[in-house]
């Protein structure tokens, strides 16, 4: 099971955006820039994340985007459905005789497991991962000061 790069793309975005001060928006060419990106691709992937309802677009030569959500609400399966969707990773092809009754058992056990994965992803929110990342930078930063 693979997610398209459009997805690693819209969670490191997420991830900066979250960290960005409450008020301030960020430009789509820095946004590109961070992740050496092109703005045209990026800004695909950022209209996903609008129309979902996760960040905001601010026109302007000021303008640029934002979280609108709580950024404590917003989980890293919010932003896989942005960008990919909400459909199922696998489903049934093939006929065989356990199948008689219209239910495919294989299906059921993907099925399950991808509901699990999905439980687990929406319990795990960017803020947390975007603290992460900041606490990391600030300890590498004062690592080389202090050398």
């Amino acid at each position: 099971m693979k997610y398209s790069r459009a997805t690693n793309y819209a969670l490191h975005t997420m991830a900066y955006l979250t960290l960005t001060p409450k008020g301030k928006s960020v430009g789509v060419d820095q946004l590109a820039k961070i992740q050496n990106l092109s703005p045209t691709y990026l800004s695909k992937i950022l209209t996903k994340l609008v129309k979902a309802g996760l960040i905001e677009s601010t026109p302007g030569v000021n303008g640029g985007y934002s979280i609108v959500r709580r950024s404590r609400e917003i989980s890293f399966l919010d932003v896989i459905h942005a960008v990919e969707g909400e459909t199922t990773l696998f489903s049934c092809s093939l006929e065989h005789e356990e199948n008689k009754n219209g239910e495919c058992l294989i299906e059921n056990v993907m099925i399950e497991a991808e509901r699990k994965m999905k439980d687990d992803l929406d319990k795990k929110y960017i803020i947390d991962i975007a603290k992460q990342i900041e606490a990391a930078k600030n300890h590498k930063i004062d690592c080389e000061q202090s050398h």
